[in-house]
C-alpha cells in the first residue's frame, strides 16, 4: 500500500447456516492425483495474472478474520469466528505515489537505514503476512512496485475466489461482531480466534481460516491457514486455490502455492519447538500488556475457553500455553485446486514439507524486506511473467530488454 495502514478495513457479519458435521466434510473430498497428469496446464491468463499480483497482499484482508479500523476512529467493528457446534473451544500505475525510482530498491551506494526498509515502512504495525513472503518468491520487483503504487481493484476472479473461501468457512464456523478500540484488542482477538480454531480442530477434526501469529528469523509473521483437518489423528494443513479456468496453473504458480503451505508449517513447528516470544512480540508493536480489555472481548474470550481474561497479557499467556500444546502436523501438505464456475475439484496435490528450502526462501525474502539488498527480478526463464505485469513499462529489467531488442 502506498500509505501506512495500521489495520485492514472493517468487515461486517457473515451469517452461516447450520453446518454439517466437520469430520464428514473432511471426508467428502477425494484425491485426483492419479489423473492429474492428464490435466492440461496453462501458463496464465490476464485475469489470473491480476489475481496473482494482488491476492498475495489482499488474501489476509479478503478473509474477514479480525481486523478493522482506521486511526481516526476510536470504536471499530471486527469479526471473530465462533465454533459452529461448541461454545468453547479481517491499481494502476497512475495511482503510484511518487516515482518508484525515488522511493525504494534503487539505491546502491549505501545500505538503507532501518526506517527506510519496506518492513518498517509498510509492515511495522501489522507484521509480515505469509503472502508477503510468497509474493517476493514470485517477483520481488513486482512486490516493490505494488507497495508503492497501492492495491489493485478486485477482479472478477478475485471476487469469486474470496466468495468461495467464505462459503467454505461458513460450513464450519459462525461469525459475530465485536468492537475493537486499540491495537491491543486487535491482537487479542487474533489470539482468541486461534484458540477457537484449535479447540474446534481437536473436538471436531476440522477448522478453517485459522489465524496464526509466529516469528521467523526474529520477525513477526502472521497468516491465515485455509484449512486444517485431522488425518488419522494427525493435523494436515490444506490450502485451496480457486481457478477461473478448468486447468492447472503453471509450475511457478504451483510452486508458490507449495511455499505458502510450507510457511504455515514452518510457523506452526516453530511455535511447538520454541515458546512464543511474548516480550519480543509486545516490543515489536509497542503494546501495553496491562491494557484492560472491553467487557465484550472478555465475554467472547470466556466462550473460547479462556479463564476470564482481563488484560492483553492474560490472553497472550493463554496463547503461549496453547501454542506449546499444539499437536505436530503431518509432513505431507495438501494443495487443492477448484474450478470457480462449479466448485468442482481440478486436482489435489499432496507433497512433502521441505524444511531447508522453505527456510532459505524465508531468509531471502526477509533480506529484501529489511533492506539488506535490492529487489531481485523474476528469473530469466520465468520472464514470461513480465508480459502480464502491470508495472512492466516502469521496470528497469524490461526497459533494458526493450533497448537491446
Amino acid at each position: 500500500m502506498a500509505m501506512e495502514v495500521e489495520f485492514e478495513p472493517p468487515h461486517q457479519l457473515i451469517q452461516s447456516s447450520t453446518p454439517p458435521n466437520p469430520i464428514e466434510i473432511a471426508k467428502t473430498t477425494s484425491s485426483s492425483s492419479s489423473s492429474s497428469s492428464q490435466i492440461p496446464t496453462e501458463i496464465v491468463s490476464d485475469e489470473e495474472m491480476s489475481l496473482i499480483e494482488s491476492a498475495f497482499s489482499l488474501a489476509f484482508a479478503a478473509r474477514p478474520s479480525l481486523i478493522s479500523s482506521s486511526s481516526s476512529v476510536h470504536r471499530n467493528s471486527a469479526s471473530i469466528t465462533l465454533l459452529s457446534k461448541r461454545s468453547f473451544s479481517n491499481y494502476s500505475t497512475s495511482n503510484c505515489v511518487g516515482d518508484i525510482e525515488d522511493g525504494i530498491g534503487i539505491r546502491s551506494t549505501q545500505k538503507k537505514r532501518v526506517n527506510e526498509s519496506l518492513l518498517y515502512r509498510f509492515r511495522r504495525k501489522t507484521g509480515l503476512f505469509v503472502t508477503d513472503i510468497t509474493s517476493t518468491e514470485w517477483c520481488e520487483k513486482q512486490k516493490e512496485f505494488f507497495l508503492v503504487c497501492g492495491k489493485p481493484k478486485a477482479t472478477k476472479a478475485m471476487k469469486a475466489g474470496s466468495a468461495r473461501h467464505a462459503v467454505l468457512e461458513e460450513e464450519v464456523i459462525t461469525r459475530v461482531e465485536v468492537f475493537i478500540r486499540s491495537a491491543e484488542e486487535h491482537w487479542a482477538l487474533k489470539m482468541i480466534n486461534f484458540i477457537y480454531g484449535t479447540n474446534q480442530l481437536l473436538m471436531d477434526g476440522l477448522t478453517r481460516e485459522l489465524p496464526l501469529i509466529g516469528f521467523a528469523e526474529g520477525i513477526c509473521v502472521v497468516g491465515v491457514i485455509d484449512e486444517i483437518r485431522m488425518t488419522r489423528c494427525v493435523p494436515t494443513l490444506v490450502e485451496t486455490k480457486t481457478r477461473s479456468q478448468n486447468s492447472l496453473p503453471s509450475e511457478p504458480q504451483q510452486r508458490n502455492g507449495r511455499l505458502q503451505l510450507m510457511c504455515y508449517k514452518y510457523l506452526w513447528d516453530n511455535l511447538l519447538a520454541n515458546p512464543f516470544p511474548s516480550q519480543q512480540f509486545l516490543e515489536s508493536f509497542s503494546l501495553n500488556p496491562d491494557y484492560k480489555l472491553s467487557t465484550q472481548i472478555r465475554e467472547t474470550a470466556v466462550q473460547a475457553g479462556l479463564p476470564a481474561p482481563q488484560t492483553l497479557n492474560d490472553v497472550l499467556t493463554r496463547y503461549r500455553y496453547v501454542c506449546s500444546m499444539l499437536p505436530k502436523t503431518r509432513d505431507q501438505l495438501l494443495l487443492r485446486y477448484e474450478y470457480q464456475e462449479d466448485q468442482s475439484l481440478i486436482s489435489e496435490n499432496e507433497f512433502l514439507y521441505e524444511s531447508d528450502w522453505v527456510t532459505d526462501q524465508i531468509r531471502s525474502s526477509l533480506e529484501f524486506w529489511k533492506g539488506d539488498r535490492e529487489a531481485s527480478y523474476a528469473p530469466e526463464d520465468e520472464r514470461w511473467k513480465c508480459k502480464h505485469c502491470k508495472y512492466a513499462s516502469r521496470c528497469p529489467v524490461q526497459n533494458t530488454v526493450s533497448e537491446e531488442a
